[in-house]
């Protein structure tokens, strides 16, 4: 006979962080979803998903730029990187 096995620990899972950008200006009835890794942006009319989509992944540069991630992240920081990724 085997020995019984000692039941293994369970390692808490690490939070994951994510984007969520919803836009609201929608009025041509297309319904835009873009999702990625870290982040899922929907709605919004075609210029305001695209800005959207631009910010995030431009913020998420600039986090491995810092080589910081989004659960590491104070959320003033957080707020300026996504102020300065924002396309004017």
């Amino acid at each position: 006979m085997s020995s019984p096995k000692k039941p293994t620990r369970r390692q808490k899972p690490v939070p994951r962080s994510g984007l969520l950008g919803v836009g609201l200006d929608n009025e041509d009835g297309h319904k835009r979803v873009t999702r990625g890794e870290r982040f899922t942006i929907a709605g919004g009319s075609a210029e305001t998903h695209e800005r959207m989509t631009e910010t995030v992944i431009k913020t998420f540069e600039e986090l491995k730029q810092r080589r910081k991630d989004l659960n590491e992240i104070e959320p003033q920081e957080l707020a300026e990187i996504i102020g300065k990724s924002t396309p004017r």
